[in-house]
Formats: C-alpha cells, sequence, structure tokens
C-alpha cells in the first residue's frame, strides 16, 4: 500500500480533507479526518510531497469538526507515525485485524 492508496481509500471511508490553516500540523499537510465518536476523530496527516516517512495517524478530541486544521486538539488519546515501510506493514496488519 502506497500514499496513494492510502488517500483513495481514506476518501472511500469517508474521509473529509480539511483545510490546514493553523499551525497544529506542518505546513502544506494534508489532513483527512472523520468522526468516530461525538467530538472524537480520526486524523490521518500527509505531507504535501506525499512521502511514505510523513504520514501521522491519531485519534484526537477536537471542540468540534471546523476546528481541525485551525485549533490545537484538547487531547491525543493516540498517535502513530510511519517512518518506514515496516510501520506501515504493520498499520497494515492492524487494519485487517480492526476489521475481522
Amino acid at each position: 500500500m502506497d500514499c496513494q492508496k492510502i488517500i483513495k481509500t481514506l476518501k472511500h471511508k469517508d474521509f473529509i480533507k480539511v483545510t490546514n490553516t493553523g499551525k497544529c500540523f506542518e505546513n502544506g499537510a494534508a489532513i483527512y479526518a472523520k468522526e468516530i465518536k461525538d467530538n472524537i476523530f480520526l486524523l490521518f496527516v500527509i505531507l504535501k510531497d506525499i512521502d511514505i516517512e510523513n504520514i501521522q495517524a491519531l485519534i484526537a478530541h477536537f471542540d468540534c469538526f471546523n476546528s481541525i486544521g485551525i485549533k490545537e486538539p484538547e487531547q491525543i488519546m493516540f498517535y502513530f507515525s510511519i517512518k518506514d515501510k515496516d510501520d506501515l506493514h504493520y498499520f497494515e496488519q492492524y487494519l485487517e485485524a480492526a476489521n475481522n
């Protein structure tokens, strides 16, 4: 699975691309978010250059959907950084296990 495939999967799974105008995430990062519980969001942050070493996944609490990409999260409950192909491999296995 490469970054382009991840982006296609996120769009297919009803993730919404969020405009990044704040200072919480790196300038030029693409943010894809999906609410999983009241004001708890699953986010994927992918840097503009679409390099495998620049993907982050997190579960965070925001005061509302519109504050994502503008304000800092109120709480980060889970954070995963994909830094190499082994990380991506383990993440794929986690996703497959979560779907079963």
